[in-house]
């Protein structure tokens, strides 16, 4: 029980703690709200669930690294706890006869609870110093080509330092004061940890076991007051940020579904982020939200084979520069340098393939690859500065429809059938209709895809039809490379003939997840919504319904690789394994599959271009990890996925034969 004029200290030092941290949330909250848009705040109960569900499970952080996220896991439950712990010990002190829960069930349950966690936090805590700084884990640093704030190395071991020590140091004298009280007032077998401490007390005299229970008090209250301001400063507000984050994040079709830009609105003067209050304000929270741990860098293709990017540095740059202006951001200025110059660098801008595994990996929501999105979208749109090999695509969409830039016949590809690919002109009361894209229009691999879809659904009895020369781009790649307005052109041109043949009325099947991401979650926001699968999901669905015969190769070893833009962005997985199934060979999965499987290098408009310079081509690490699995064929189920792998292949060799699961399905159907 503390002293009236301990009672008035505390609370004078209670005060100035909590205001001083009220400032700081307070300039956060400011700058989240320069940014653009809104944060999500409908369905209040369902969001404040996200945010407790996310606090409690750690958003399923212990997917990656288990042993370390074990030890974070512990710490975050028991900082959890010690919210409850410390209200109770301050009220014990201040309010005269005041214990809770009692000598009773409850009262022990509790003292155990918070013995057990108590020494997981220590244990924890202890873990991760070792981590951090003996052991000095490789997966903390950032590769030096990458671009990152000259403060942020040090300054993050600093952080971890001062937030280890605190915690070490509050958790360890709250648990030497339950020591000393029961040294003071006999055994509790319900506190087993404290216990073995206060056998070390025993001996001590009582006036020095009653000082030791007051001043292990004070310190670990103390210590609470004096981390309260230093903590929003620090990365280790991603405790409250973080769940805030997931709580407010918008509702999006797919994880990599964008916004669309207003270009009617006259005063609208900036599309794109050139400045961070011009980013959306979740992903200003991203910054506020990182952990810093990196997980997003160790899933990203282009850090993983030595470009300049990691989204991780983004988001630590993007913090830091927050940090380094919070004052004035707060009040309205501060805004002047561009993202470009401390955000990120041009050429890992541009190394971005839009894969989503940053996102997926995130425990906190952090969503770097819009930032990317928005970036480009600025340097496009306003600056006119892009790769060069750009060029040729946007002209090709805006001038022909498609970014080969080809003018030819886009029912060239059907020639080479023994039965007649039927347009909606020609058979307007289709039921499905084939989307063949621009790959499977031109590409002469491709092709042979387009025709392998249409003969599994010719020969399936599918009544079905194409657009023929009236189909265009999707404008996917225009927008992954930034220029929207150009999307915009495509999908309202191509919204339009869709309806107009009956498609929002009828089922769309694709051999292209980039075409089947955008007709299915991007085309709604500009008014056109449609029922859209991929032919692997056509194909599983026929033979579950027993519509095709097969007679596969056995004994055949085949491994797949899962499209980002069909897996992490579609959330579809099963439907190509069971449709590679119905053609008989055996699947042998790649170390990194369905959610964490590796890019193949050609999203976000990089099949387009120049790959930035790097250790080595994403499509040759993904190769490699193909063929060390000892399969003879790749299976893949997207054009550029087979573009992508067959240029690997031919590098390495040929030692494997990269085949389209519709080409596998279709060789493998009886007539």
């Amino acid at each position: 029980m503390l002293s009236p004029i301990e009672k008035i200290l505390f609370a004078i030092v209670a005060v100035v703690s909590l205001y001083l941290a009220s400032v700081t949330f307070r300039r956060m909250i400011r700058i989240i709200t320069r940014g653009q848009g809104r944060l999500s705040w409908d369905r209040p109960a369902g969001r404040l669930m996200t945010g407790i569900k996310a606090v409690v499970s750690q958003n399923n952080m212990i997917r990656n690294r288990p042993f370390v996220s074990l030890a974070h896991t512990a710490i975050a439950w028991g900082f959890i706890l010690y919210v409850a712990v410390n209200l109770i010990d301050v009220l014990e002190g201040m309010v005269p006869g005041f214990v809770f829960p009692g000598e009773n069930a409850a009262g022990r349950i509790y003292r155990l609870l918070v013995d057990l966690m108590t020494a997981a936090v220590l244990a924890g805590m202890v873990v991760l110093l070792i981590r951090r700084f003996i052991v000095k884990s490789r997966t903390l640093d950032v590769a030096p080509q990458v671009k990152l704030h000259p403060g942020a190395v040090d300054g993050i071991k600093r952080d971890s330092l001062i937030v280890g020590f605190f915690i070490l140091g509050h958790v360890g004298f709250r648990l030497l004061g339950a020591s000393f009280d029961i040294a003071i007032h006999g055994p509790d077998p319900w506190q087993p940890v404290a216990a073995l401490a206060a056998g070390l007390l025993a001996d001590l005299e009582p006036s020095f076991q009653t000082a030791g229970l007051h001043a292990s008090w004070w310190i670990a209250v103390g210590l609470v007051l004096a981390f309260l301001p230093w903590f929003p400063y620090s990365k280790h507000a991603h405790l409250f940020m973080g769940p805030f984050n997931l709580m407010t994040s918008p509702d999006r079709n797919s994880p990599g579904a964008m916004d669309a830009l207003d270009f009617e609105d006259e005063s609208i003067e900036q599309f794109g982020a050139g400045r961070i209050t011009d980013l959306n304000r979740t992903h200003i929270t991203d910054a506020f939200a990182c952990i810093m741990c990196n997980r997003c860098q160790d899933a990203c293709p282009a850090y993983a084979t030595g470009k300049e990017l990691s989204p991780a540095a983004l988001e630590v740059n993007k913090r830091y520069h927050l940090r380094d202006h919070m004052k004035s951001l707060a009040t309205g200025g501060g805004d002047e340098e561009p993202l470009l110059t401390y955000a990120i660098s041009e050429s890992a801008l541009w190394a971005c393939t839009t894969c989503g595994a940053c996102t997926e990996a995130c425990p906190v929501g952090n969503e770097p690859m819009f930032d990317i999105l928005s970036m480009r979208q600025n340097q496009v749109l306003m600056e006119s500065a892009f790769p060069n090999e750009l060029k040729g695509a946007f002209t090709g969409i805006e001038r022909n429809g498609n970014p080969w830039q080809m003018a030819g016949d886009r029912m060239e590809w059907t020639e080479a059938l023994d039965f007649k690919v039927p347009t909606v002109a020609e058979n307007p009361d289709y039921d499905v209709l084939l989307w063949v894209g621009c790959a499977g229009a031109f590409d002469p691999g491709a092709r042979d895809t387009a025709r392998a879809i249409a003969t599994v659904m010719h020969r399936s009895g599918i009544d079905f039809a194409v657009l023929g020369n009236d189909e265009s781009c999707t404008g996917d790649l225009a927008r992954r490379a930034g220029n929207e307005y150009l999307f915009s052109m495509a999908a309202e041109g191509n919204i339009e003939t869709l309806n107009a043949a009956g498609a929002d009325r009828k089922r769309i099947v694709t051999g292209c997840p980039h075409c089947l991401h955008t007709l299915k979650n991007e085309y709604g926001a500009l008014g056109g919504r449609y029922e859209v699968m991929h032919h692997t999901q056509l194909i599983a669905d026929l033979r579950n319904d027993g519509r095709i015969a097969v007679n596969g190769e056995e004994g055949t070893r085949a491994t797949y690789h899962d499209p980002c833009y069909l897996g992490r962005h579609g959330g579809e997985y099963e439907a190509p394994r069971e449709a590679l199934a119905a053609a008989g060979p055996n699947l042998v999965e790649m170390a990194r599959s369905r959610n964490r499987s590796f890019c193949c290098g050609a999203g976000g408009a990089q099949v387009w271009k120049e790959e930035e310079e790097g250790r080595e081509a994403v499509s040759d690490n993904r190769f490699r990890e193909a063929r060390e699995t000892g399969a003879d064929t790749l299976a893949v189920g997207c054009p550029f996925c087979a573009r992508m792998m067959n240029d690997a292949n031919k590098r390495a060799g040929e030692p494997m034969r990269v085949r389209d699961i519709a080409e596998i399905v279709a060789e493998s159907m009886q007539e």
